[in-house]
């Protein structure tokens, strides 16, 4: 087996870990779940067993450990998580291997990702959108993922879409996250027709009136959150991915038409599926296992079709 990292991408529902060879290729992947209800240390030892786990699938020590992770994070420590619990957690808590590791936000990870090897392969400027339980972007400004002065750059889910709407978790009214996320779609109609556990794919392909109206919002404060960012920093692509971007032209088609419409005197940037699906956290976490090993030069000549080997449960 070739040289390795451990790439780890960490969710609020389950964890994604691989070993990724310095050809970009996906040796050996697996999942496990997150124990999020047992409280984040339960959540960091999972991780390090975990990432001493998948380096045994290995032949021999991994070159360094890439780690994505939610919440605000440096290059050195995951400082705050709030679906997690954690605070102020250093990077070496993380992994029991002695070999560099670095953290990254899940999302700018995923976005980086994208931007080496995905839909944004070749793009200075993007936004990378993925729309899953909740929402956050990683905004890619002259070929880099941009967090911001202190880390929370990119956090478009709470953009107030409708400020006088419905409250968000995040305790501001009418964010974007509160209508168009997947957790948020289901939740809406479940709410409204007195239904319980209805998922976002349901509502996407109901003809019910209340499904109807909805996704419609959704859509609505999806095209109005973009066109604020295409204002702004006149990406020269929006690549929308996540769970709910498999609605496919369910999503894509009136999103398009809405922000078209409402960018009136200047062109609306092309809308784009992402092409690393789940993987583009675990895949961007790879690239900076790399950079951990002291290889920033590793990714950009990464083959476009990421070879993968299959994923055990």
């Amino acid at each position: 087996m070739s040289s390795f990292v451990v790439a780890l991408d960490v969710g609020g529902t389950s964890m994604k870990g691989g070993l990724v060879s310095e050809t970009g290729a996906v040796l050996h992947s697996e999942r496990r779940p997150t124990p999020r209800a047992e409280g984040p240390d339960a959540v960091v030892a999972a991780i390090r067993d975990f990432i001493s786990h998948l380096a045994t699938a290995g032949d021999g020590t991994p070159e360094g450990v890439g780690l994505a992770v939610p919440g605000l994070v440096s290059e050195t420590a995951a400082n705050y998580a709030a679906n997690l619990g954690w605070r102020d957690v250093p990077a070496s808590d993380f992994t029991s291997l002695d070999v560099p590791v670095l953290l990254g936000h899940d999302v700018r990870t995923g976005g980086l990702a994208e931007s080496v090897f995905g839909a944004g392969r070749g793009i200075s400027d993007f936004l990378f959108l993925p729309i899953g339980t909740g929402i956050a972007g990683a905004m890619i400004i002259e070929g880099a993922p941009y967090g911001g002065s202190s880390g929370w750059g990119g956090e478009i889910g709470h953009v107030p879409v409708f400020p006088d709407g419905e409250q968000c978790a995040c305790g501001q009214l009418g964010c974007l996250e509160t209508y168009a996320s997947a957790a948020s779609v289901g939740r809406r109609y479940s709410l409204r027709a007195g239904l319980e556990g209805v998922r976002a794919e349901q509502v996407v392909s109901s003809d019910d009136p209340i499904a109807i109206e909805v996704w419609d919002e959704a859509v609505e404060a999806l095209s109005l959150a973009l066109a604020t960012y295409t204002l702004l920093l006149d990406p020269s692509l929006i690549v929308l991915g996540g769970g709910l971007s498999e609605a496919g032209p369910a999503l894509f088609d009136p999103v398009r038409t809405r922000l078209v419409k409402r960018l009136t005197f200047r062109d609306a940037p092309p809308l784009v599926p992402a092409a690393l699906g789940v993987d583009a956290g675990m895949l961007g976490a790879a690239l900076l296992g790399w950079r951990a090993a002291g290889r920033p030069d590793l990714g950009p000549d990464w083959s476009a079709d990421v070879r993968s080997a299959p994923s055990v449960s």
